[in-house]
């Protein structure tokens, strides 16, 4: 082997190589890329939790308020029901 072919022999493989490191490159920025946007999904996802507990926070709040209010008119009720029937039953002769 003549050293002009050994030259070019060792330029095909350095050109090679090149090529091999730059597919790798650009592999690993599609890679990155595709990370970043993973993490911004999880990011919004993070914050959509976040929204969606706080709003099940108010709506279970809000729930258990009607709830006593709805317990408290249901007596009061069954009160006045019960002092409109004292007063029938006083007129009775």
């Amino acid at each position: 082997m003549t050293d002009a072919s050994a030259i070019e022999l060792a330029t095909r493989r350095l050109a090679a190589a090149l090529d091999a490191l730059e597919g790798a490159l650009e592999s690993r920025r599609d890679t990155d890329r595709d990370e970043n946007a993973l993490v911004a999904q999880v990011h919004a996802l993070g914050a959509d939790r976040s929204k969606l507990a706080s709003d099940l926070d108010e709506v279970t709040a809000r729930s258990r308020k009607l709830e006593t209010t709805n317990r408290e008119v249901a007596q009061r009720l069954d009160l006045a029901i019960s002092s409109i029937r004292s007063v029938l039953e006083a007129q009775q002769p």
